[in-house]
């Protein structure tokens, strides 16, 4: 079995003063689980897992292979990078010892020991074969970037690591809380070990240049910055003899400052491209060490690929834009995409450190400092901020339905969850307890979106599996398109026959088993298509207007311009926000037969009814509605049924409010407030009665006077008190007025009424009742009064003569010893008539002025 030569490899790189420490770890005490914490630069990537490789994967496999080392990155590119660079270091081919596995490429063999993958991978992996018996050590690189596979990986690999004793497991980063990381890897009991490698930093210093231009609007980067980037980049190339590594949120950016680059810096400059649809032999050159010195000098402009998990040699200067590109998720209308945002600062602290890897560097932003300093610290991880459909499927087919039972980095978002939960169960891929159909396993098996992968499947059923695998390329593509006509796009990919767009129509062509032939796609197979993946975009134009609804109920419009204004009905394929307006970005043209088809899942016919209001009462307006789900299609008036009637009157009930509606007596609220306590005491049986809880069951406590306000009663004419008397639990409320009085008797004889707090003032805490009442009735009282046997004590507003506040008090007893004097001498010269004993202990207590009392 051939070995990786361990001392050439780890030769001049800092990580390598891991190699003793892990290495008796892993021999000596029989450790599995690592975290490694090393700065950029320190070769920790490539030095890690060959090391893994002896230490942990001596053992065969089932088919006497030695077991393999698999090393996860987030990035495809990065996946590649690192497989070329140990296989290089080891003096063998890529898919020998060291291999790779991406999204539609894979170069390794029998031979290999070390298979860099990227996450997404390893999850599909996991799905297909949970035990992974040919793997005796997983690393897990750049765990830090918080991508929403990576988080996955690192809870379905460390469950699988509890249950396989021989499986080693390895956490990475260059900017690492490790012991969170060593806490989650680790058992419960014993946490991960963790490593750390010291690296000598080379000098980094830091230049601003503002722009004058804002860096956004509302249709994203501004040209004016744009160009600020370009001059600045220009400007500062001068200042080094190193490469120029520049950095700006996505490949449009890109196009634009390469094309001003090249109209302003020397011709014996190259200005080269790098973006994660980068050709790979370019990347390979871009990353090569080759000819440095003697090769022309390069400003590699790139996005966020390049600042993290790979090195570009021979760069000495950095300018940054300061801009990232995120994934973002609206829960609300169920839209997601990427949008550009403010990079943090952890993002760009490692973007600047790329400058200094080899050589004193220097590194220009593209802002203030006071604009750095007011950026995040760190950017948000996915799983909080992206659509979890693809990951409420995979987990439900790894077994732990929304991450119950793993030990996930951050839980998954109540609301995001449930949406996707739903989606998959419309989708026939999650079944009522939430685990993974048999549908629902063949689509996770597809490496995209499930909505996608089902309408892969069925769309190859109706139109043939090449021009359903063609949409469904282009609509997983990083292009936008022309004018929200996806159409478009797909014609032009057919045109020009894009490398990386026929190798994903053939991987998808793949995954239904289909020969390389059949129709290609058409117009209207586009729309078919897509109706079928999104179901719940299939659009209407809404009078003669650009806006559209959407059978979500979500309505967006076409951008300005667009060649499908006009159109009646179309699929939609991608929505984005747009300063907060959704904007259509990508759709075909629908006709309203295929809708129908499309989404006849979401054809209903009901009853629709609303009540409105008149002078004095009320009438309830019905009518027959057809419609594709938010979309009406046709109205008819009929009359009203009776379950319609009510349910139009609760329905007026949530949307007025309960009180504006029904507008309640005094004696309501007051009993309302006494049974509220009641519930906050003791708990059931008392009812709930705050106001969403009555308005929500209308239909259980107020009966029939639904039925006689859909026939035209006022609503003010409702007995609510009657109504509301009967939700008490009896034979429990025959002690309702000994727990909650509504009056207490004072001292000096008269019965005053007690307040109590709204049901709504009960959270979190329990509010006390109000009692208000002169001071002069409580002389000799020793201590207040309680209720709900004793476990209330009522608070006690004393009163003036006047009836204005002197004091507020649980305490009787240390009102009259300590506080009562202070107001005794305050109050005796401006309330002269009425008795001001200096011992309230004693006195008489009273309502009268000293003479009606004989005083």
């Amino acid at each position: 079995m051939k070995s990786f030569p361990l001392d050439r490899i780890a030769q001049g790189l800092p990580a390598r003063q891991l190699i003793p420490t892990m290495t008796g770890w892993w021999r000596d005490e029989s450790v599995t689980r690592a975290v490694v914490e090393a700065p950029p630069g320190s070769g920790k990537t490539t030095v890690i897992p060959p090391l893994m490789a002896e230490l942990a994967a001596r053992p065969a496999g089932s088919d006497g292979a030695p077991k393999k080392v698999l090393v996860t990155q987030p990035r495809r590119i990065a996946a590649r990078s690192a497989a070329h660079r140990l296989a290089q270091l080891s003096g063998t081919a890529p898919g020998e010892l060291s291999g790779y596995t991406i999204r539609g490429e894979r170069k390794h063999s029998a031979s290999t020991r070390v298979e860099f993958v990227t996450t997404g991978v390893l999850l599909r992996r996991l799905i297909r074969n949970p035990e992974l018996e040919d793997v005796a050590c997983i690393v897990l690189d750049e765990v830090h970037e918080r991508h929403l596979d990576s988080d996955l990986a690192v809870g379905m690999v460390t469950q699988l690591a509890q249950m396989r004793d021989d499986l080693s497991v390895v956490a990475m980063s260059a900017t690492l809380d490790a012991r969170r990381w060593a806490d989650l890897l680790g058992s419960e009991d014993q946490p991960a070990r963790i490593a750390s490698a010291e690296v000598r930093t080379h000098e980094l210093t830091e230049s601003w240049a503002p722009s004058s231009e804002p860096a956004l609007d509302i249709r994203g980067v501004t040209p004016g910055f744009l160009t600020h980037v370009a001059e600045t980049t220009a400007f500062h190339l001068g200042s080094t003899d190193g490469d120029l590594l520049l950095f700006l949120p996505g490949s449009r950016e890109i196009d634009k400052v390469t094309a001003l680059l090249r109209q302003r810096v020397p011709d014996d400059v190259e200005v080269l491209r790098l973006t994660g649809r980068t050709p790979s032999a370019e990347q390979q050159r871009i990353m090569s060490e080759a000819g440095f010195g003697t090769r022309p000098r390069r400003i590699i402009v790139s996005t966020n690929v390049a600042e993290s998990a790979i090195t570009v040699p021979g760069v000495r200067l950095v300018v940054d834009a300061g801009l990232d590109r995120q994934q973002r998720f609206d829960t609300v209308r169920g839209m997601s995409g990427l949008v550009t945002v403010g990079a943090s600062k952890d993002s760009m602290v490692q973007r600047g450190g790329r400058a200094a890897r080899e050589a004193p560097g220097t590194v220009v932003r593209c802002m203030s400092p006071a604009e750095f300093s007011a950026r995040p610290a760190s950017a948000p991880p996915e799983i909080a901020t992206s659509d979890l459909t693809s990951a409420a499927l995979d987990l439900a087919c790894w077994g732990a339905p929304g991450g119950r039972g793993l030990r996930l980095p951050d839980p998954l978002p109540e609301r995001a969850y449930a949406r996707a939960r739903k989606l998959l169960q419309a989708l026939g891929a999650m079944d009522d307890d939430e685990q993974a159909t048999a549908t629902g396993r063949r689509l996770a098996e597809v490496p995209t979106d499930p909505r996608l992968a089902r309408a892969l499947f069925d769309g190859a059923d109706m139109v043939g599996a090449r021009a359903s695998a063609e949409v469904l390329a282009t609509i997983g593509s990083d292009d936008r398109a022309p004018g929200a006509d996806l159409w478009a796009s797909v014609r032009s990919f057919q045109c020009s026959g894009s490398g990386s767009w026929r190798r994903e129509v053939d991987k998808l062509m793949d995954e239904v088993e289909a020969q390389p032939t059949g129709e290609r796609a058409t117009e209207e197979s586009t729309a078919w298509v897509t109706a079928l993946a999104f179901p719940d975009r299939i659009a209407r134009r809404r009078g003669g207007s650009d806006e559209y609804l959407m059978t979500s109920g979500h309505g967006a419009a076409l951008p300005p311009g667009s060649g499908l204004t006009g159109q009646e009905w179309l699929a939609v394929a991608e929505v984005a926000l747009v300063n907060g307006s959704p904007v259509i970005r990508a759709a075909a043209v629908l006709d309203e037969e295929t809708a129908m088809l499309a989404g006849s899942e979401m054809l209903r016919e009901e009853e629709v009814a609303t009540f409105s209001e008149t002078r004095g009462g009320g009438r309830i307006i019905s009518r027959t509605v057809a419609a594709l789900g938010a979309i009406e299609l046709s109205s008819t008036p009929r009359p009203p049924s009776p379950e319609a009637g009510r349910r139009a009157v609760r329905d007026a009930i949530r949307r007025t409010g309960f009180e504006r509606f029904l507008a309640p007596s005094p004696a309501f609220e007051s009993l309302r407030a006494r049974m509220g306590l009641l519930h906050a005491i003791y708990g059931d049986p008392w009812p709930r009665v705050d106001l969403e809880t009555l308005a929500s069951s209308a239909d259980s406590w107020l009966g029939q006077a639904l039925d006689r306000i859909a026939a035209g009663a006022a609503p003010a004419s409702t007995d609510t008190v009657s109504a509301l008397r009967g939700l008490l639990p009896w034979p429990e409320a025959s002690r309702m007025d000994d727990l909650v009085p509504e009056r207490l008797t004072v001292p000096s004889g008269a019965s005053v009424r007690l307040n109590y707090p709204a049901p709504e003032e009960h959270d979190p805490d329990i509010s006390p009742p109000v009692l208000a009442v002169k001071l002069q009735e409580c002389f000799g009282w020793a201590s207040g009064p309680t209720i709900c046997d004793g476990r209330v004590p009522v608070v006690l507003h004393l009163l003036s003569p006047a009836r204005r506040p002197l004091a507020v008090t649980q305490d009787l007893t240390n009102f009259w010893t300590n506080v009562y004097p202070q107001v005794r001498a305050e109050n005796r010269g401006r309330y002269i008539k009425h008795p001001w004993p200096e011992d309230p202990w004693n006195a008489t207590a009273t309502a009268k002025t000293k003479r009606a009392s004989g005083g």
